[in-house]
């Protein structure tokens, strides 16, 4: 993924970035572990059951509450585990900090799904069988999307669901914006911390083309009306302006955050912004 000339800067950064995550993630992954089993516990306690759709392509892991019909609010994971180093990708994508469960598990609405992304939480049997490209270069594939697309189709068949609202993190923001440009069932897209303009965010950081992925702002003319993008003003991982430069071309709303940075305090303070969004 990283280009022979990789500075000295981005791999100061990522490794702060990797220190950062590492702290904020220790209490909670003490809750559960990384282990499909752990995470389906924990939020069993919190009142989301585990979903097994079989898909064509990928198993997703799926955790749901709520009742059949009406408008579903659906949450989808950020790119997962940190890269040990600037040059070694991580050997599992599991997330030891889920960030958009913790999200998740905060909505008060009455139908919410959390989906993690391709091979999380995967036990170590399946994950062998999990090609690791698609948590690397492809992970915004084609492929990739047609199986969101899938799960997306299938649930709403099966749970009579009216519309859906996406609430992503991260690159999770990049799958959702895809679905979103697609789908007329999305009424609401709320992105956190999300690098919707994939080939700015490669080039602010020096990093090699994703070549294998879609990129929404060349994918895509419009991203839904109703659109919202959070940004931290003191996120090195996805700047400001990244952000605000994939809007000016897709359109939708942006919201700058002072004091924020990729992780931090989304989790902390988001029954406030809840609040504020619906």
């Amino acid at each position: 993924m990283f280009s022979g000339g990789f500075s000295r800067r981005l791999a100061a950064l990522l490794g702060a970035a990797f220190c950062i995550l590492a702290a904020a993630c220790s209490s909670f992954s003490e809750d559960f572990g990384r282990g499909p089993q752990q995470v389906r516990a924990w939020a069993a306690e919190r009142g989301f059951v585990s979903l097994d759709l079989v898909l064509s392509s990928f198993s997703l892991l799926a955790l749901v509450r709520g009742q059949a019909g009406g408008a579903w609010t659906v949450y989808i994971e950020g790119d997962g585990a940190a890269w040990p180093t600037p040059y070694h990708p991580p050997v599992d994508p599991t997330p030891s900090d889920p960030l958009a469960l913790r999200l998740a598990v905060q909505d008060v609405t009455s139908n919410v799904v959390y989906l993690g992304r391709p091979c999380q939480y995967l036990s170590s049997a399946a994950l062998a069988d999990c090609p690791a490209r698609f948590w690397l270069g492809h992970r915004f594939s084609p492929q990739v999307l047609s199986a969101y697309q899938e799960w997306l189709d299938r649930f709403k068949r099966q749970y009579g669901v009216r519309e859906f609202r996406l609430i992503v993190y991260s690159g999770g923001g990049v799958l959702a914006s895809l679905l979103a440009g697609q789908r007329e069932d999305v009424v609401q897209l709320v992105t956190v911390a999300s690098p919707l303009d994939i080939s700015a965010w490669v080039r602010h950081h020096d990093l090699s083309p994703l070549k294998d992925s879609l990129d929404p702002v060349q994918y895509l003319s419009r991203l839904p009306p109703r659109s919202t993008h959070l940004v931290g003003g003191a996120d090195d991982i996805v700047p400001a302006h990244v952000v605000q430069g994939a809007m000016d071309r897709l359109g939708g709303e942006v919201r700058v955050i002072k004091g924020y940075d990729h992780v931090c305090c989304w989790s902390r303070d988001w029954r406030k912004f809840l609040g504020e969004l619906r």
